[in-house]
């Protein structure tokens, strides 16, 4: 076994610190969970209070979507900054800085008194809750291996669902109560905020990484200047202008340019907002993709489900709250229980296909929704929506996070959680613009048929469904329900696309440590470069653990068939060298596989003509480099890989051949026998049959000891050990004739005796074999060599005989019992 290590890897990568215990993860989490109960409950205890918030502000639709979609771009927007922070400073402040910063949103939220105060008051809300929403991800990936992960990943769903089924429901009773009112709504969740704040100062200690901060502000601006001006067009498009027209060709195109500009910066940014270099491996880049897409189909269209149970079904706050039941059942029990089986088993992907499906289906169903459809149907929908979201939306985030670095969870946490806020604010934006342009013209169909036309329009505002009269309310119930039902239409596909995406993400199995090599799935390989594997260093050989001295410009350190040498090069790590036969001669078309330390392939590569090879690694660490060859001994290595490539020399040994020929016991060849290689643990490693001559031979075989075992018909099998060299080795085979005594057991009248137990000894008395006999009274006994032999028989009086088989055949015996006369 080879191990490499280059200069200075022990610095990059210092020993881990030891596992938490369970009791010591529960303690660490109480309170970010508590934290993040608060940033969730902020968006659903207010859920079902819009309706009634926007009517007593004298707001339209398009306010009801931007209250929604203010606070969701302020977290999208600032969810990368709060990873990047998480990078860079403590995680405990900027945990406790997001609380500090979500109840003063709070508090203004709870003073607005115009629609323009609620939706600034809504941003800093958002700020707030975008720290605690990226910032609970971050520290559960820092203190809990991925493996883990999946456990506690259930707690975290079923907080979610604690806070989506309870917020809708003290948001529906705060409104419905006279003497508190909908401010309430904001106020409530301060004193959680606080007691977060005092148990997280207490219970969570994460170690701080202290080095020098860099936030791209630039990139920061930039990202938020694109999104907003898309979503004010769409918001605004089809209501204030057409959708062609040259209002649209300027927001959509400086939105497009803000977004290239972002890209440009990002390229360039020492601490960029988005890392693209995530984005190399085609995992992280599908499931980034695929939290998007779930981001506009969740947001987008569960958001409008307070406006069908309260303007579609009459239902009072309390009630809508109650009735959304079904779906955060689905979504508490999905999300503990797959928690729990990838926990057991490493496996991940099963339950984000299953996932996708549900959401897809769940979307397509509640696309027939109307306002009189019955309740049991609507309650089955939402479960499966439920299911859908809770397989899907955390362990997302999971598969990005088992295959980033330690040092990169922050920024890569960030970024799923990012695209999945971007898509909702999105979502929010487009399908609140759909519902309320169907609203109006499935309003305008209603109330023309009511003959009341010249009241079509309205003036766009939330009506009070209790100030309306019977008919009209029956149209505008009506309207809503048919509305809501095509926002779920148009966010169907969406869900598809989600599911389609996911299909196409290689499963990787979770580490059970933040230590291990990280495995990176679908990243592109680099091209060799001409030369490179030429510049040697240093390099700091190790065997068996112990520092073997170093080495300089061309020298090597060779162990074990393998030599290592340390290079400088430009770019990220990787591994690179030559294989060579024992007689120099390079070997092309060798097959290299990286795996980690516990077996998982990382990458795979075929030499050069010349010998040469190039393997990406997704980063420093130890790994396993396996090389294989036709007519040659594979080779193991275990390196130890810095920042900087490595490059690593290999030398095949030739494999050896075995060769032999079975004989009779006469001297004649013995053709078609059986001939099968066995290892020392029993395994097969190769098998084949003789030719007419006899003659039998397997190349391939490692140089080691070996089991052959031949078997023919007529003949006796036989084993023998052979140790197989690097050359040719050869081992003959004499078989034995096989011979065979048969017969029939009878009762003394000539009839034949069923279930006669025989038995068959050896000459020294031991027994070969023993048979029943079945209601032909047969038994028979095959391989035996010549010689004497005893056969007993009982059934009756037991009798025994002594039988000397010429070992040439069959031997007909039969025996005859019966009482004595």
């Amino acid at each position: 076994m080879t191990t490499a290590v280059p200069a200075g890897v022990r610095e990059a990568a210092p020993d881990p610190a030891p596992p938490m215990s369970h009791k010591e993860i529960l303690e660490a989490l109480s309170g970010l969970l508590l934290g993040m109960f608060v940033a969730i409950l902020s968006s659903t205890v207010v859920s079902n209070a819009l309706p009634t918030i926007i009517a007593e502000l004298h707001a339209d639709e398009t306010t009801y979507t931007w209250v929604i979609t203010s606070v969701l771009l302020a977290t999208t927007i600032s969810t990368p900054l709060w990873g990047k922070l998480a990078d860079l400073v403590s995680k405990k402040v900027l945990v406790q800085l997001g609380l500090i910063i979500y109840i003063i949103g709070s508090a203004i939220a709870g003073l607005s008194q115009n629609p323009g105060m609620l939706i600034g008051a809504r941003v800093i809300q958002g700020l707030g809750a975008g720290g605690l929403t990226a910032l609970a991800q971050v520290i559960m990936a820092a203190i809990i291996s991925p493996r883990e992960r999946g456990r506690y990943s259930g707690y975290l769903g079923a907080v979610f669902a604690l806070a989506t089924i309870g917020g809708p429901l003290i948001g529906g009773v705060i409104v419905d109560t006279s003497w508190l009112g909908w401010r309430w709504c904001f106020y409530v969740g301060v004193p959680f905020a606080v007691i977060a704040l005092i148990v997280l100062q207490k219970t969570l200690h994460v170690p701080v990484l202290k080095r020098e901060v860099k936030i791209d502000w630039t990139g920061a601006f930039l990202i938020t200047a694109s999104v907003s001006l898309l979503l004010v067009w769409v918001s605004f498009a089809g209501n204030k202008y057409d959708w062609l027209s040259w209002q649209t060709g300027a927001m959509v195109g400086g939105a497009v340019v803000l977004a290239l500009l972002f890209l440009l910066v990002e390229a360039r940014a020492r601490e960029p907002i988005v890392p693209l270099r995530l984005f190399r491996s085609s995992a992280i880049s599908l499931a980034v993709a695929a939290s998007m897409f779930v981001g506009i189909a969740m947001f987008g269209a569960t958001t409008f489900l307070s406006q069908y149970f309260q303007l579609a079904r009459g239902e009072t706050p309390t009630m809508a709250g109650v009735m959304t039941l079904p779906m955060i059942l689905g979504l508490a029990l999905s999300s503990t229980i797959a928690g729990q089986i990838i926990t057991r088993t490493g496996r991940w992907k099963i339950f984000l296909v299953v996932g996708g499906l549900f959401l897809t289906a769940g979307f397509g169903l509640m696309a027939t929704l109307r306002y009189d459809t019955d309740y049991w149907l609507l309650a089955v929908y939402m479960f499966c929506i439920g299911v859908g979201v809770g397989m899907t939306m955390q362990n997302l985030v999971l598969s990005v996070q088992n295959q980033v670095r330690p040092e990169e969870l922050g920024a890569a946490s960030s970024v799923v959680a990012f695209f999945r806020t971007l898509g909702g604010a999105i979502g929010v934006s487009a399908l609140g613009a759909v519902l309320g342009n169907r609203v109006m013209h499935y309003m305008e169909e209603g109330l023309t048929k009511l003959g009341l036309k010249g009241h079509a329009a309205g003036d766009g505002t939330i009506p009070q469904l209790s100030k309306l009269p019977a008919p009209i309310r029956t149209v505008v119930e009506s309207s809503y329900g048919h509305g809501v039902g095509d926002v779920f239409m148009y966010a169907a596909p969406f869900a598809l696309v989600a599911l389609i995406i996911i299909l196409f993400i290689k499963e990787i199995p979770l580490r059970t440590s933040n230590a291990e090599p990280v495995v990176a799935a679908g990243v592109e390989e680099r091209a060799s470069a001409p030369g490179r594997h030429a510049q040697r260093d240093t390099v700091v050989a190790e065997s068996n653990g112990h520092a073997m001295g170093a080495f300089t410009g061309e020298d090597t350190a060779t162990f074990g068939g393998g030599t290592a040498v340390a290079a400088r090069a430009e770019g990220g790590s990787g591994i690179r060298g030559f294989i060579t036969g024992s007689d120099g001669v390079p070997v092309g078309h060798a097959t290299l596989t990286l795996i980690d330390v516990r077996g998982h392939q990382l990458g795979r590569a075929v030499t050069q003509a010349d010998g040469s090879y190039d393997l990406w690694t997704p980063g420093g660490g130890t790994y396993v480099l396996i090389a294989s060859a036709g007519d040659h001994d594979p080779q193991v290595a275990t390196l130890a890989v810095g920042d900087q490539p490595l490059d690593f020399d290999l030398v095949l040994s030739g494999s050896g051949k075995l060769t032999g020929t079975v004989l009779g016991a006469g001297g004649a060849p013995v053709p078609e026998a059986m001939v099968v290689v066995t290892d020392v643990r029993g395994e097969v490693v190769s098998t084949g049959v003789t030719d007419p001559a006899g003659g039998f031979g397997f190349a391939g075989i490692v140089a080691g000891v070996y089991t052959l075992t031949v078997s023919a018909e007529g003949h006796r099998p036989t084993a023998a050990p052979v140790e197989v060299g690097t050359g040719q080795t050869r081992q003959d085979i004499q078989l034995l004739p096989a011979a065979q005594v048969r017969g029939t057991i009878r009762v003394k009248d000539g009839g034949p005796l069923a279930d006669a137990r025989v038995t068959i000894l050896d000459a020294a008395g031991n027994v070969v074999g023993s048979a029943t006999t079945g209601v032909d009274g047969e038994y028979a006994f095959a391989d035996l060599t010549g010689g004497q032999y005893t056969v007993v028989a009982s059934g009756y009086p037991p009798v025994a005989n002594t039988i000397t088989l010429n070992g040439r055949g069959d031997e007909p015996y039969d025996v005859w019992l019966g009482h004595a006369d």
